[in-house]
């Protein structure tokens, strides 16, 4: 059998950590990468030959469905596998268009972990099957970039003219992009419109 050479992604080292532990456990699992960023991605799994990439999302530099997005355009031999806390049908979503090969939650048993990555490096694509039929349920996101955008700012609680300054639109721009998202996502205040997108994956 042989060797697939595997990277791990993940901000917490503690994570890492435990994940190399129980992969280094299977005899033809080798974990010969690990980085805290998305940004580091592409260039480790590059310069140590890997064959699959386990993706966390929410990663400093550049989340893992951005490291996807990056390593399917210039790395397109080396498969990617999300394997993250936050299992939302949206982000399941994002990480396909993206080009990931799977998506899995990170409480999965270490063996159907391990099977996972297998059944990613011959080319296969696995999914969390609860969430991907939440996916086909929920549907695209009706977001447009723009309003991604601004929801995405007004997640901490920023003003109107602050959101302005980050996106570099005018208020009253602004405004109209928060009040569009919030009937789209049903929700009474920016606030509220920002966390129904982010729990649905949409930001």
């Amino acid at each position: 059998m042989s060797e697939i050479r595997v990277l791990l992604a993940d901000d917490q080292a503690l994570v890492r950590g435990a994940l190399a532990a129980l992969l280094d456990l299977e005899s033809d699992l080798t974990v010969v990468a690990q980085v805290g960023e998305g940004t580091a991605v592409v260039d480790a799994a590059r310069a140590r030959g890997v064959d699959v990439c386990l993706l966390d999302i929410e990663m400093p530099g550049a989340s893992g469905i951005e490291a996807a997005a990056a390593l399917a355009a210039e790395l397109p031999q080396v498969r990617s596998l999300i394997v993250t806390t936050f299992g939302r049908p949206g982000y399941l979503r994002r990480a396909v268009q993206a080009g990931a090969s799977g998506f899995v939650v990170k409480d999965t048993p270490a063996a159907e972990l391990a099977d996972a990555v297998r059944r990613v490096h011959a080319g296969l694509r696995v999914f969390d099957p609860t969430l991907a039929t939440e996916s086909l349920t929920t549907g695209d996101s009706p977001l447009t970039d723009r309003e991604q955008e601004v929801l995405l700012a007004a997640l901490g609680g920023a003003t109107v003219a602050a959101i302005a300054a980050d996106v570099h639109l005018s208020p009253g721009t602004v405004r109209n992009y928060l009040s569009s998202a919030m009937g789209k996502t049903g929700a009474g205040t920016r606030a509220q419109a920002a966390t129904v997108a982010r729990m649905r994956g949409w930001i």
